[in-house]
């Protein structure tokens, strides 16, 4: 009984991204790059927003919290892959491995479920203005963000448990720089098509509803924009919402990728890839994406950095 314990408990191997060879160092520096960029980006977004009072609305609220989202993402995942390649290690614990994913999926989840209810936002912005304050208040924002966080997590423990308390077969080799789920569920010993079948499932609620909610909050937008009569208008509107539909896009297309192909048509670098751009690319592009079109971040940035610039000169001692 206990040997098969040990066993059930035994360490999983990561098979990771990158080799010794010089090309892939410079792959590896350049990955660790994009992660500093994706942490830094998304830190200062955070701040910023609580900093700015003028950034407290449900809006920035909602924007915050996919920052957050995006930073506890690449922080899953990218620390273990380049402690694993620095060190010469590639091993996970049983606990670690499904640890990584229950946070990966957790925070996967969240963004989709965050990403409809920030349409649904810009939605009432445009659609209907004069009720935003009552229809988008600061309850409201709460309630949203607490949603996403406690049904993504819900969904996430209930998949990570069943997931780790299937025998695994082999080697315990997964092909992959983290525990994702296709490339774990691949060692599973035995018929799993039943689960598989609810994985899907799954995935079709967490992926394509999401995506007919937003398509359908964006068809609404595009009536209300087309109707206006101000070029100004006009131009806000979509500068607003063009941000949010590419951040969408970058996102819902990656995980599409990832998650309703076929188990019989992945393969492991495909998987790979896939995991990278959703992972990696886009948590890095979605502060600069938002930060870089966005007047009120930039307007409350060179607030915060005017403010401390004051407040240094009035402790400089004077001469």
């Amino acid at each position: 009984m206990w040997q098969r314990n040990q066993t059930f408990l035994a360490d999983f191997i990561l098979e990771g991204l990158f080799d010794d060879s010089l090309i892939h160092l410079f792959l590896f520096s350049l990955t660790i790059l994009v992660f500093l960029i994706a942490v830094s980006g998304n830190t200062l977004t955070i701040l910023l927003i609580c900093a700015d009072a003028q950034l407290h609305t449900p809006m920035y609220f909602l924007l915050s919290q996919l920052s957050l989202m995006d930073l506890m993402h690449v922080s899953t995942t990218i620390p273990k892959m380049a402690t694993n390649y620095l060190s010469g290690k590639k091993t996970i614990s049983f606990v670690g491995c499904a640890t990584q994913h229950f946070l990966y999926l957790s925070l996967g989840g969240g963004e989709s479920l965050l990403l409809v209810l920030m349409s649904y936002d810009r939605y009432v912005a445009i659609c209907h203005p004069l009720r935003y304050t009552i229809l988008m208040n600061r309850k409201v924002g709460l309630m949203m963000a607490i949603m996403s966080w406690l049904g993504a997590s819900i969904n996430s423990l209930i998949h990570t448990v069943i997931l780790m308390h299937f025998p695994f077969c082999g080697s315990r080799k997964i092909h992959h720089f983290y525990c994702e789920f296709p490339a774990v569920v691949k060692l599973v010993c035995g018929d799993i098509t039943v689960y598989e079948t609810i994985v899907y499932i799954s995935s079709v609620i967490l992926l394509l509803f999401p995506i007919f909610l937003v398509s359908t909050s964006y068809a609404f937008i595009l009536h209300s924009v087309i109707q206006m009569h101000s070029a100004g208008s006009k131009r806000n509107a979509f500068a607003t919402c063009s941000s949010h539909l590419i951040v969408v896009s970058f996102w819902f297309g990656a995980c599409i990728f990832s998650y309703m192909r076929p188990r019989s048509q992945r393969t492991p670098l495909q998987d790979k890839v896939g995991s990278v751009f959703y992972s990696i690319i886009t948590p890095t592009l979605n502060p600069l994406i938002y930060t870089l079109r966005n007047k009120d971040i930039a307007k409350a940035m060179r607030r915060v950095l005017g403010r401390d610039i004051l407040t240094q000169r009035q402790q400089l001692p004077l001469l």
